[in-house]
């Protein structure tokens, strides 16, 4: 398992799958290991995957600093990793919160970043963010689906503040809720570290205006993934996303939610390999 030192002294883990043109993984959760990506559904058979694991997540150490999990902060691991690396420039592919995170390397670096893939990505990075209305939106959705007459009125009572969190809505997260579904989020507590979670959207992780003026000098081309079925974020949250950056493309996945590549892993593969082929 190859690790590298960041500039804080946290010794920080990498994990490689595949073979073939390196693509840099940034995972979400926040702060979930790299683990919970597996191979993106078969993305490894045509690229070599650098999955980072983030400070304080799977083999990676924990920081001397709680406060050192912000999310800007953690712009500078990623570059210390490409540094490593040896590589000029990099394709790099995010989720979920992890997309804030390449949203703020990419302003960083904008010269560093050959391709990028914001995959079901959040977009706080530039103060944007998904409403409970767009999430209930996008679970009404799944009305016919059996487990929805439960499952919906957890999710509604979380998101007005009224009831607690409820596994019991978790089935709207995912496109497909079947074994491997139900396998992924059963890693959830083992693979998270919820305290470094909690610090990584704190108060002064963002400065949209900023970024978006930094954004400008990105001549690398975007492609911004929503699932059809996600509500966070939705597919037309992701179109007003897409509007920060120079040369962006939107792709939807019919049928797939915040995992697209458990939902339809050939769907996903093919359109994300044909993104980064160019």
């Amino acid at each position: 398992m190859p690790t590298f030192t960041a500039s804080d002294g946290t010794r920080l883990a990498y994990h490689v799958r595949g073979e073939g043109e390196p693509l840099l993984v940034l995972p979400g959760g926040p702060m979930r290991a790299s683990a919970y990506l597996g191979d993106l559904g078969g993305l490894a058979a045509h690229r070599r995957l650098i999955l980072l694991d983030l400070r304080g997540t799977g083999d990676s150490a924990l920081p001397a600093d709680p406060a050192s999990y912000r999310c800007d902060r953690l712009v500078d691991d990623v570059e210390m990793l490409r540094a490593d690396i040896g590589l000029d420039h990099m394709d790099i592919l995010s989720h979920s919160a992890g997309g804030s995170l390449a949203i703020l390397y990419a302003a960083a670096h904008p010269h560093r970043v050959r391709r990028l893939a914001l995959i079901t990505g959040n977009p706080s990075a530039l103060g944007l963010r998904t409403t409970p209305e767009e999430r209930l939106a996008a679970a009404r959705l799944r009305s016919g689906e059996p487990w929805f007459e439960k499952a919906f009125p957890a999710l509604e009572a979380w998101l007005t503040g009224t009831g607690d969190f409820d596994e019991a809505f978790l089935p709207f997260f995912h496109g497909r809720w079947d074994d491997a579904a139900r396998a992924h989020v059963a890693a959830t507590e083992e693979q998270s570290n919820f305290e470094a979670g909690d610090h990584y959207f704190a108060d002064g992780a963002f400065t949209p205006d900023a970024t978006r003026a930094a954004l400008r000098a990105l001549a690398a081309p975007v492609l911004v993934y929503a699932g059809e079925l996600d509500g966070g974020p939705s597919p037309d949250l992701a179109r007003r996303a897409a509007e920060a950056f120079p040369n962006a493309e939107v792709t939807v996945q019919p049928g797939a939610a915040h995992y697209p590549w458990l939902d339809d892993p050939e769907w996903f593969v093919r359109r994300t390999v044909e993104f980064l082929d160019g």
